[in-house]
């Protein structure tokens, strides 16, 4: 399809009146947090959920929990890995791709049965083993890229998992932690079945899902028995609902009918703030770019003048304006600020001139555009405000001679597109594709992206990007256990990526959420995930 400037701003207002269970929602909260999610769905509670970040945000770290996970109690430093489900874990110093995780002792999942280093193994057998009786092909979709390294996991004894990889892997611990543990006692007793699963989901987690109705929403009630105190809920409910449209959320709020929205619009933060609701930002390690496939013979991309061109293009500060302030202009996948940014010689800014020049000498120009298609969603985890936003770059670019047509796409659509890769007919012939990254380590900031043994499906380098340099760093990073060496590292290959202008980077989100004054004790940690332990509402 071919999208205007018109149908964009069409499609960003459409569906403002509130879906019709929203009364559902509407009754005196007391204890309940209700939630309205950017999400078209409820995530799925099976395990391994939909719904990018903000399903691992709300349902994969909520309903269950990981062997590691992240320290969430501080808004003033960035998050770090600590010990979850796992007390401890190591590599062996006699064999570097053999990991030894020990099991936390006492933790049941929510039906009763006991969460041992047995159970462990066959949550990663389903994502890994397709012979297995309990392989989930949708949990496997989601979860396997995260570890691309594991080979096997094995349960020596109760509290001793064995976790095997194809090759030295410093930096599987941050994989580790976005796996989560589904109840195996559940899964037989409801029939063996994933989708019967999805109605008596069980997890260890600290919540409860107690409703699934994916289009409408989620019920979790708090798990008293939760073991970590620390995160043990304060709240009695929590109620997920999937309001993608920003307006909607936003007269939701304002109507009490949700005491919290992810993403509100920036043209209505300034009201909301004025009606004395909270906005509440941050920064953490996000990045909103267009990931360019640069290798495919028809794409424009191939030359990196047209690439260097783009980011030159792009008024950032614009944007940012036009999002009051809430995001922090891209000049790569990093922030300058960051020990990993490098020095890289192209720098990015807004000089359309040099755009112009770069495009000529090229062979393009206004009368003779660079031609390109790119996939965006209309909403999404991470994806701020994508519509808007991506009008002012289609405006940016035609400028200075590239011609831009969209590819809107429902939120799940595109993930699905982004897995699959920009050779799969789920990409449909695109050659760049709207995505927010999370870049909080080695492997989701750079690994990702650009390993040439990653090519999608395999992994996430949805580009199809082959770069001997590049490999080399990703091979350094997963055999390199010192902390300086990693960061040296990084600063090298993301050095790389920003001089050959490998993706059009665009901004970091500041992660605004708005809520009621009634909800209090939330700290907003630097990280994609929170921790809903510490709120309570009024």
């Amino acid at each position: 399809m071919r999208t205007t400037r018109r149908s964009l701003i069409a499609g960003g207002f459409a569906g403002a009146a509130l879906p019709w269970d929203m009364a559902l929602a509407q009754a005196p909260a007391g204890g309940t947090l209700r939630i309205g999610m950017t999400a078209a769905a409820v995530p799925l509670p099976n395990g391994q959920t939909d719904q990018g970040g903000e399903g691992q945000r709300f349902v994969a770290y909520t309903v269950f929990d990981s062997l590691v996970f992240w320290d969430l109690s501080r808004a003033d430093a960035p998050s770090r890995l600590v010990p979850n489900l796992a007390a401890e874990w190591k590599a062996d110093p006699a064999d570097s791709k053999r990991w030894l995780f020990t099991i936390r002792e006492g933790v049941k999942f929510h039906d009763g049965s006991p969460f041992d280093a047995h159970a462990a193994q066959w949550n990663f057998e389903k994502l890994l083993d397709s012979s297995a009786p309990h392989f989930d092909p949708r949990q496997a979709a989601q979860g396997r890229s995260r570890i691309p390294s594991v080979v096997k996991a094995t349960a020596l004894d109760a509290r001793t998992l064995e976790v095997r990889t194809s090759e030295v892997d410093a930096l599987l611990p941050y994989g580790i932690a976005w796996i989560v543990m589904s109840s195996p006692a559940q899964w037989e007793k409801v029939g063996r079945s994933w989708d019967a699963f999805l109605n008596a989901p069980s997890g260890t987690g600290p919540f409860r899902m107690t409703e699934f109705v994916q289009r409408e929403r989620g019920v979790m009630v708090a798990n008293k028995e939760y073991w970590n105190p620390a995160r043990r809920p304060k709240v009695e409910r929590l109620v997920l609902l999937p309001l993608p449209e920003a307006n909607t959320r936003a007269a939701a709020l304002r109507a009490g009918q949700v005491d919290w929205i992810e993403a509100p619009a920036p043209d209505v933060t300034a009201s909301l703030r004025g009606a004395r609701f909270n906005v509440v930002t941050n920064e953490y390690p996000h990045n909103w770019v267009w990931h360019l496939d640069f290798t495919s013979p028809s794409s424009i991309w191939r030359d990196v003048r047209v690439r260097r061109a783009a980011n030159l293009a792009v008024d950032r500060d614009g944007i940012a304006g036009m999002m009051d302030g809430q995001m922090l202009p891209g000049v790569g996948l990093l922030t300058p600020s960051s020990p990993w940014f490098g020095k890289p010689s192209f720098k990015i800014r807004h000089d359309p001139a040099e755009a112009r020049r770069l495009l000529a000498e090229a062979g393009f120009g206004p009368r003779n555009p660079a031609r390109t298609k790119v996939m965006i969603p209309g909403q999404g985890s991470g994806m701020m405000q994508p519509l808007p936003m991506n009008e002012a770059i289609q405006e940016n670019l035609r400028e200075v001679g590239i011609a831009v047509e969209y590819e809107v796409m429902e939120w799940n659509a595109l993930v699905n597109a982004w897995r699959a890769g920009s050779r799969d007919p789920l990409s449909r012939g695109v050659h760049a594709l709207n995505y927010s990254y999370f870049s909080q380590d080695p492997f989701t900031a750079l690994i990702r992206h650009v390993d040439s043994n990653l090519v999608a499906p395999r992994g996430t380098n949805w580009g199809h990007t082959v770069d001997a340099e590049l490999d080399a760093v990703c091979k350094g990073l997963r055999e390199t256990f010192d902390p300086a060496a990693q960061d040296a590292l990084m600063a090298r290959g993301h050095q790389r990526i920003v001089d050959e202008a490998m993706f059009l980077f665009v901004a970091h989100d500041l992660n605004a959420r708005a809520m009621s004054p009634r909800v209090r004790g939330f700290v907003q940690a630097r990280n994609w995930f929170q921790d809903f332990g510490t709120v309570t509402v009024a």
